[in-house]
């Protein structure tokens, strides 16, 4: 029994009551503003929530109401999740980058009452489906920039009127405010989490205030953290790998949640702050190793030949330290000495010298990038789980590390294999469903276990081994099994490469389509007098298809078995996006879609006649504006297969 059980008797806004009462004048937000560091004690965030609550009241929110969020990080984000927690209303998360029709339809779903938005960009997406959502009683708003003409309809009101209104009626009933917060049960659903939405419109997951506390005390049992630890709030917040964080872990350990200035400045103020754990999709792991790549190929040659040497020490200490075992002497000064000498510099650089873990989830993160971050001493550990389990249920531990498995369960979750191969796992950490949607709910939840979906293994260590979406799981023409995401992952770990989509189901051969890294094929075409105008004229050139061909034959040359070699490959004309509805918001591919979306090209990869092919595609931008280009498409067969 965990000596932090007690926790999981709680609210989110009675733990986070129980902190001001242990630790009131400790930091628990810093926000970046104007290039300074502006720091919320653990009292002031409960003063916060208490205005925001009893503003939320006054305009007339309550119990079961939904209030949907789209912000960027900042601290009022939390203040006005937690603040309508208290009332006893259900919050939701909106990514900032959905375009307005998305916005209606998820308002629709949730029956959403009021809505809070960061600055005019969001606001004007509300406003332009306000026909749309009736049931929106107001729109809050925390930048005023932009908003004055705004100000004459009472649908909306500035955050900063919101904490007038509660503080007057905190004013005039003083106890008001805890006897709210005394109401709340650790049951209580308290938030919607959309799913990541690969099948479809997402799906708002039923998350409860235990389920997030729960989850933030078995991490910590695993993995401790100080009350001094410092957390960098960079991932969106519509996402549960956000939440997990702000909502369990942070109220759980009374760690300090950093918001960096924007979305842009994100990686440089993390390396001011320094944090002592990181979360993050792989993609974020995949970007910063392709500057760490970046960084090493503009360096002088010594530095490059002392890099390429000390990264194959790393890799060799990487596979003592992961398993736990005594490393050689002779070993463990040459992995010192690197450190010394290349990679903590290089490490101080991105900003981890202070990094203890990093955890990466959300999709799967290939072997190969994993050991290499080991091997540059960032303890980055697998982490497996979903939105209806909380983000996390399986993690590696210390010493235990396997780089093709996901880890062991956390503390308090079981798991077991269904005969179908699926992974099905239960915990105080699961969801007890889907919102509005029983049918959905009864299926994912069947036998009262969690169905993830997704099949998987134990393995003889008892870590769990995830194959791929159990939808996604190929056969060749000839029955052999084989897994897209393993070979995508594979091809991924070349810095030249951002995306892969991996073909073959009931077919002859493998084949991919992939797209090219901008910034690291662009710098190698630059060094070798290579000229370019776009991504499309980029990705045609025949100098950069024989650079893919290399890579593609390199993973090739380490297939165990035949039916995972790549046979056929072409360079996509342009990169995968969210806004062409090709990956979901938290990166992954939706691979039916995509498939459906580039057909002429998938029937091209398979008739070997074809070398080249013009096509005429419609590219989407941000803006919600779209365009024709034209594209000539050239085919290529791996010589090795």
């Amino acid at each position: 029994m965990s000596t932090n059980d007690h926790l999981l008797e709680y609210s989110i806004p009675q733990l986070l009551r129980w902190r001001v009462n242990s630790t009131p004048k400790r930091p628990a937000l810093r926000e970046k503003d104007l290039g300074i560091w502006n720091t919320y004690s653990w009292q002031d965030y409960y003063d916060y929530v208490r205005k925001t609550a009893l503003g939320l009241e006054k305009i007339g929110l309550g119990k079961d109401d939904t209030i949907a969020i789209i912000s960027d990080n900042i601290p009022e984000l939390l203040f006005v999740a937690i603040g309508g927690h208290c009332l006893g209303a259900i919050s939701a998360g909106i990514y900032q980058t959905s375009m307005p029709a998305e916005i209606a339809q998820i308002i629709q779903y949730l029956k959403v009452s009021a809505v809070f938005c960061d600055n005019q960009e969001q606001v004007d997406k509300v406003l332009e489906v306000r026909d749309q959502i009736p049931n929106v009683k107001k729109v809050i708003f925390e930048d005023p920039r932009g908003m004055r003409d705004y100000m004459s309809d009472d649908w909306f009101i500035n955050i900063t009127d919101l904490y007038k209104l509660g503080e007057e009626e905190h004013e005039k009933n003083p106890s008001l405010f805890e006897t709210l917060v005394d109401q709340g049960k650790p049951d209580d659903v308290c938030h919607l989490c959309l799913t990541s939405g690969t099948t479809g419109l997402p799906k708002g997951t039923m998350m409860t205030h235990r389920n997030y506390i729960n989850m933030g005390v078995r991490i910590t049992e695993v993995d401790p953290l100080e009350p001094t630890d410092e957390y960098v709030s960079f991932l969106p917040f519509a996402w549960i790998g956000e939440q997990m964080n702000s909502f369990g872990v942070a109220m759980a350990t009374g760690i300090t949640i950093n918001f960096p200035e924007s979305v842009e400045t994100a990686m440089s103020d993390l390396k001011e702050i320094g944090p002592h754990f990181m979360f993050g999709a792989p993609r974020i792991y995949e970007t910063i190793r392709s500057e760490i790549w970046l960084k090493i190929d503009q360096s002088y040659w010594l530095n490059k030949l002392f890099y390429n040497y000390f990264i194959k020490i790393g890799l060799e200490a990487a596979n003592y330290r992961m398993t736990g075992k005594v490393m050689p002497s002779g070993l463990k000064f040459k992995s010192w000495l690197g450190t010394q000498l290349i990679i903590r510099p290089l490490i101080n650089q991105i900003g981890l010298m202070r990094l203890r873990r990093a955890y990466t989830g959300g999709a799967a993160l290939g072997p190969e990038l994993f050991t290499f971050y080991q091997a540059i001493g960032v303890n980055l550990k697998q982490i497996y789980g979903q939105t209806e389990i909380t983000g996390i249920a399986y993690m590696h531990r210390d010493g235990d590390v396997r780089p093709e498995t996901v880890g062991k369960p956390l503390p308090g979750t079981e798991c077991k294999i269904a005969e179908d191969g699926e992974i099905l796992s239960r915990s105080a950490s699961v969801s007890p469903g889907y919102y509005d949607l029983p049918e959905k709910t009864e299926e994912a939840l069947e036998g009262g276990w969690l169905h993830s979906g997704d099949a998987g293994f134990i393995d003889e260590h008892g870590h769990l081994v995830v194959i791929d979406r159990l939808s996604d799981v190929m056969h060749s023409k000839k029955g052999e099994m084989f897994s897209p995401m393993f070979l995508e992952n594979s091809l991924k770990f070349s810095p030249y490469i951002k995306e892969a989509i991996i073909f073959g189901n009931e077919e002859d051969f493998v084949s991919c389509l992939i797209n090219i890294d901008p910034v690291v094929v662009g710098k190698w075409a630059e060094d070798r007098g290579i000229s370019y105008t776009t991504y499309m004229d980029l990705s045609g050139k025949i100098e950069v298809a024989e650079l893919m061909m290399e890579q593609v034959l390199d993973v090739n040359s380490r297939a165990e078995k035949v039916h995972f070699k790549i046979k056929r490959f072409a360079l996509l004309y342009k990169l995968l996006d969210v806004d062409d509805g090709e990956l979901t918001k938290t990166g992954k591919i939706r691979r039916k879609f995509v498939q459906e979306r580039y057909q002429n090209l998938y029937e091209a990869l398979y008739d070997e006649s074809v070398d080249k092919k013009n096509i005429e595609a419609s590219i989407q931008y941000q803006d919600g504006q779209s365009t024709t280009v034209e594209a000539s498409i050239n085919f290529y067969t791996v010589m090795d297969s």
